[in-house]
């Protein structure tokens, strides 16, 4: 089970607190950025983690600095949420199919970040939001909570289906990931993980 943990990270492009809650926890997104905050939706109710994360940034200039931001405070809060990463599962996977679209995600909850990005879209923009920044924000996202983490779009034709698929690939990987092993111990031969 994972404790409460709050994060607030503030610059001169951005503004973020993120805070992770119990399971019975409130959801609340808002990022001023429409289709991101449609994605965290989607990641917050698909791995059952009830998130707080309130975001302001410099969307004059574009989305970037928010997205990646968000993905760095998101990645400490779980982090600092999950404490030593002792007692759960470690591995999550998952295929996710939207429509025409299939992605595929698979992660190590393990102090060892990476990322491995796979997706390709045929549209520079999915509203206020630049197809470029899932990248950016996974990067974020699994270097700050300590995942090794792989994401993947398989295939599809639309751009708006194809994200939502891989973040919800993401969500269901981590919901897996993060559940309770019953051991209480470090699933890891060195017996911690890192």
């Amino acid at each position: 089970m994972m404790n409460t943990a709050t994060v607030t990270r503030t610059s001169k492009e951005t503004d973020i607190t993120v805070t992770i809650l119990p399971e019975d926890g409130k959801r609340e997104i808002s990022t001023g950025i429409g289709f991101f905050d449609h994605m965290l939706t989607a990641l917050t109710v698909h791995s059952q983690i009830p998130m707080q994360i309130k975001a302001v940034g410099d969307t004059y200039v574009d989305a970037h600095h928010t997205v990646e931001d968000t993905g760095i405070v998101l990645g400490q809060a779980l982090a600092k949420s999950l404490g030593d990463k002792s007692g759960i599962v470690r591995y999550g996977s998952a295929y996710i199919p939207m429509d025409e679209s299939l992605a595929f995600c698979c992660m190590d909850i393990c102090n060892r970040p990476f990322l491995v990005y796979n997706a390709e879209f045929t549209n520079p923009m999915i509203g206020a939001y630049d197809t470029c920044l899932t990248e950016e924000f996974l990067r974020a996202f699994a270097f700050n909570a300590g995942i090794t983490l792989h994401a993947n779009v398989m295939y599809g034709k639309n751009d708006h289906h194809k994200t939502e698929a891989l973040f919800k690939a993401v969500a269901h990987a981590l919901r897996i990931a993060s559940t309770p092993s019953g051991s209480g111990e470090a699933f890891s031969t060195k017996g911690m993980l890192g």
